[in-house]
């Protein structure tokens, strides 16, 4: 394994950590959209480039970007009076270990069933994308027709609870 995967590996969990133990939530969201950038470029780095860009586009570019909205359009950004931390952080570190150690296991114990050698992908990146914008274009257009509504939807709430309080 190169540097360069050690670096992204820690972003990836630096960004991770900070999105569970964060109080603020749209610094928690943030910090998520960097483990979303980490996880981005780890599938780059290990050639698997339609995931990684669609890792950008969809969780980076639409679902990061939409939770940040949502959270400023209906809570805002009040920062936190009793520290950065939550209160409960100690479990929420004690449960992601958990569930780090299982999924570890998991790997583990399935890597001497896996073969040495893997086939080289038959389909590329251009011919996915060819696709999405000609098979398959009406399930992407429903998506982004999806997320928009979520938007619209968030608005609407973070709009009705401005009136109630006035």
């Amino acid at each position: 394994m190169s540097f360069v995967f050690y670096i992204l590996a820690a972003l990836t969990l630096a960004g991770a950590l900070a999105a569970v133990l964060l109080k603020n939530t749209v610094h928690c969201a943030l910090a998520l959209t960097v483990a979303f950038a980490g996880l981005a470029f780890l599938f780059l780095q290990l050639d698997a480039q339609f995931a990684g860009f669609a890792q950008v586009l969809v969780y980076i570019g639409a679902v990061a970007i939409l939770v940040v909205f949502a959270i400023l359009l209906t809570r805002g950004s009040e920062t936190p009076k009793d520290g950065v931390y939550s209160r409960n952080w100690l479990a929420g570190l004690v449960i992601a270990a958990g569930v780090f150690a299982a999924l570890g296991w998991a790997v583990l114990q399935s890597v001497p069933g896996l073969p040495h050698e893997t086939a080289a992908p038959q389909v590329s990146v251009l011919q996915i994308g060819n696709a999405l914008m000609t098979r398959y274009v009406l399930p992407l257009e429903i998506v982004a027709v999806l997320l928009t509504l979520a938007l619209i939807g968030a608005v609407i709430v973070a709009m009705h609870q401005k009136v109630e309080a006035q």
